[in-house]
């Protein structure tokens, strides 16, 4: 659920807006490492004030990078953002006093339910399992909403023409700078839930290997389809740690993994690149073209 957040926020990006990054990792990272500093240092902070500090430093962050968009965009847009992943992992790994370098950082409790109301480790585990569900499907009902909104729409205009969006009257500055702002905002997010329920974060976790899978889960999904990413989100990050680990193959062999998920990439942009929704749509339209043959066949055309 946690990935699937972040992965709905890359939507704005790729299925709305058409922009290409690579810099989802450093976001996610630095959420993460916000609380943990927080959490650890700042024992008084209230926990919604962690959450709003980390949204707000992202949406800093992606104004900045939405206005570097309307100046280069494309594969060299996908450079930048790769750059400031790349910052991003080497403050990760060499500011020790914020992250704890390469040993990773921690905390020693659930925020909320084990530190301020005294739940024991396994309730405030299950409690906060629950919250992320609510998180999950009120941030998929926002960004669906969002989507079939005049701003989705305006979204959608500008990734199709950015000439003919401006010619009638869509302010690329204003739906780019969206489309970052959403994006980091809740990948930020992602960054606090991913600390809060994991309780421990490493620069390992933010390499561009992260930002690939998220890219990954969007796209087998289906870029603007929320189901479909969640789907995705699944199959990229779940599927190994929940069914694969078990088998003595996929354990001895991890790259087998790695190489599966990339032929899945491959097969589903050259035959279905609207995602696992457009292949369901297709099985679907097949099985009722075939029930509707067989009725012409059993009873004949109508008149």
């Amino acid at each position: 659920m946690i990935y699937a957040i972040v992965g709905y926020g890359f939507t704005y990006l790729l299925g709305y807006a058409g922009l290409a990054s690579l810099g989802t990792a450093g976001f996610v990272g630095l959420g993460a490492y916000i609380t943990s500093f927080a959490l650890r240092n700042l024992p008084g902070v209230p926990y919604l004030a962690v959450i709003l500090a980390t949204l707000l430093i992202s949406l800093a962050l992606g104004a900045i990078v939405g206005f570097i968009s309307l100046r280069i965009e494309g594969i060299f847009l996908a450079i930048v953002t790769l750059g400031l992943s790349e910052i991003f992992y080497q403050l990760f790994q060499n500011w020790l006093d914020f992250t704890n370098g390469p040993n990773g950082a921690n905390i020693s409790k659930f925020p909320i339910f084990q530190t301020m109301l005294g739940m024991s480790r396994q309730d405030s585990q299950r409690a906060f399992f629950i919250l992320l569900v609510l998180i999950t499907v009120g941030l998929m009902m926002l960004t669906h909403n969002l989507g079939k909104s005049s701003t989705g729409r305006a979204m959608l205009a500008m990734k199709n023409s950015s000439s003919a969006a401006q010619a009638m009257g869509i302010s690329l500055l204003k739906y780019r700078l969206l489309a970052f702002l959403l994006s980091t905002a809740y990948a930020g997010l992602g960054g606090v839930l991913f600390m809060s329920y994991l309780r421990y974060s490493a620069p390992q976790n933010y390499t561009i290997l992260f930002s690939l899978n998220i890219l990954a889960a969007v796209l087998i999904g289906g870029s603007r389809n929320l189901i479909g990413t969640f789907l995705g989100s699944f199959i990229v990050f779940g599927i190994t740690p929940i069914f694969l680990q078990d088998i003595t193959f996929f354990r001895e062999n991890p790259w087998v993994i790695n190489v599966t998920i990339g032929l899945i990439i491959i097969l589903v942009v050259m035959f279905y690149p609207g995602g696992l929704v457009q292949l369901a749509r297709n099985i679907k339209a097949f099985f009722l073209n075939l029930l509707t043959k067989r009725r012409l066949l059993a009873y004949g055309e109508d008149d």
